[in-house]
């Protein structure tokens, strides 16, 4: 279920804010970021997805909370 290497290190580039296809493969249908052990990438790149993901809510390019 785990990939063995880190998406962003495979495909050679860095999660970015304005990239919002990316940035949802790693968050739940409840908008929380999906950590390390599920989504597989290495810790540098889970620190800048966190960041991303982070940046693109302020933005208002993600959702906060999922209202149910």
């Amino acid at each position: 279920n785990v990939p063995k290497k880190c998406y962003f290190c495979a495909e050679k580039k860095d999660p970015q804010f304005s990239d919002i296809a990316t940035l949802n493969r790693f968050i739940t249908e409840r908008a929380k970021i999906i950590g390390r052990a599920r989504s597989g990438l290495c810790t540098k790149h889970q620190k800048r997805l966190t960041i991303s993901v982070k940046h693109a809510r302020h933005l208002a390019l993600l959702p906060f909370v999922v209202k149910v």
